[in-house]
């Protein structure tokens, strides 16, 4: 009966929520207009150009990664494994909410909990974007501080998370009993493969008008990356799995075709796309077949959870031009001045609220400019971008309620911990 009393709670607190919403006052509905307008931003800024994507790159990371040796060094208990997780997302750069897939598709092919943490903590936390924009905005000190903290932070929340749970075999894992999981890729041929896939997710991101463009690489250079990256990918689909030639050449004609039509927003081109890859993993078979049913499953687990939790945010916190139902001014005055007490609210309030990429950096700022010290500032930029409302909705569903309570609750006090440090140590810089 669990399931069901699972079931009878979640419509007893929905009935609870009709009942005593405020349909009669103002701040409800403006919240409610705080919800639409995050879920809109999100889904302009992240889904097509990040989020599709990032759900490719994770099939292929739980399909092709199957036996390979990169998935074996994550499996290993030894430095070498948290060294290759806190990497890997250091080089992907990516947010709170695209790291998710790609986390569920390392764990689900057998990463240990503990790399897997470090990933997810890292992936986020250590974007080079983010280190540029935090020292040219909030100085130096802070945006070195962020650096060196999120690296440290990524592995000793790893290494916690592997003493805390252990390396027990989960059911379904590859080398779990009885489940027979074949081979994927080579490993000399499945990292070209998945390489073109992130180098289309890196540079589309930096390309899109309403992204933040990477500082070495002008969206005009970054689109010609990526069509290089497709078409690398395009051949190794030819090459590697017996693809036809005109599968990736009638696949090619729309996103041309809209690219020529529409020049002033690549995104509608670069969704017909990825459209179009799909459909040619959907069409293959084989590994191919298996890349598109391992994306289509984590596409239905991570994506209503992620939009769930994304309208949920914006309706309680707001966003940076709207107020939610919890006023702007109570988050000012919790985490306002230097003592340990703001330090963990900042901390706290960073794992829960939803930052869109290197959007922590302005709202730091602004916060900063309203008396919150360097001290919880650190703490904001360490826990924000690792962790917010959506992203634990899908962690949860993947690794269970009770990794996830642990998870959040080591970004929190570490987060936190390194700020008490930080404003101990430099409480000038």
């Amino acid at each position: 009966m669990r399931g069901d009393l699972k079931k009878l709670a979640v419509l007893a607190a929905l009935v609870l929520s009709v009942w005593i919403a405020p349909l009669d006052s103002h701040a409800f509905y403006a919240a409610l207009g705080s919800s639409f307008s995050l879920l809109q931003e999100y889904a302009r800024l992240h889904i097509v150009t990040s989020l599709l994507p990032a759900l490719l790159l994770a099939g292929a990371i739980a399909t092709l990664l199957r036996g390979s040796a990169i998935l074996k060094r994550l499996m290993s208990p030894g430095p070498a494994a948290y060294m290759t997780a806190s990497v890997s997302g250091a080089i992907l750069a990516v947010c709170s909410c695209t790291v998710l897939p790609m986390f569920a598709g390392i764990y689900s092919a057998g990463a240990g909990i503990g790399p897997a943490s470090t990933f997810l903590f890292a992936g986020p936390a250590i974007n080079i974007l983010a280190f540029v924009m935090s020292t040219r905005v909030l100085g130096p000190g802070l945006g070195f501080a962020r650096a060196i903290c999120a690296i440290i932070l990524s592995v000793l929340i790893g290494l916690v998370m592997s003493f805390v749970f252990g390396r027990t075999i989960r059911p379904g894992a590859p080398g779990a009993a009885g489940t027979g999981a074949g081979g994927g890729l080579p490993t000399r041929r499945a990292v070209p493969v998945m390489a073109a896939v992130a180098g289309v997710m890196i540079f589309a991101r930096s390309g899109c008008p309403c992204e933040e463009s990477l500082a070495f690489v002008t969206p005009f250079a970054s689109w010609g990356i990526v069509m290089v990256c497709a078409a690398a990918e395009a051949a190794m689909l030819v090459a590697w799995f017996g693809v036809g030639w005109w599968r990736p050449v009638l696949a090619a004609i729309p996103s041309v075709t809209l690219a020529l039509v529409i020049p002033g927003d690549p995104r509608p081109a670069f969704l017909a796309g990825v459209v179009g890859f799909s459909v040619i993993l959907a069409c293959g078979g084989g590994l191919l077949r298996e890349w598109f049913d391992e994306t289509l499953g984590l596409t239905l687990k991570v994506v209503p959870l992620l939009l769930g939790g994304v309208a949920v945010t914006g309706f309680l916190l707001g966003t940076t031009d709207a107020p939610g139902l919890v006023p702007y001014r109570w988050l000012e005055s919790a985490v306002g001045g230097d003592s340990p007490f703001t330090v963990l609210a900042a901390s706290a309030a960073g794992a829960f609220m939803y930052f869109a990429t290197l959007t922590e950096v302005p709202i730091v700022q602004g916060l900063m400019r309203s008396g919150m010290g360097n001290a919880p500032a650190l703490a904001l930029l360490l826990a924000g971008p690792a962790l917010s409302l959506p992203s634990l909705l899908v962690i949860r569903s993947v690794i269970g309620t009770r990794r996830t309570l642990t998870f959040t609750v080591l970004v929190i006090l570490f987060s936190a911990v390194s700020g008490l440090l930080y404003g101990a140590v430099f409480p000038g810089l």
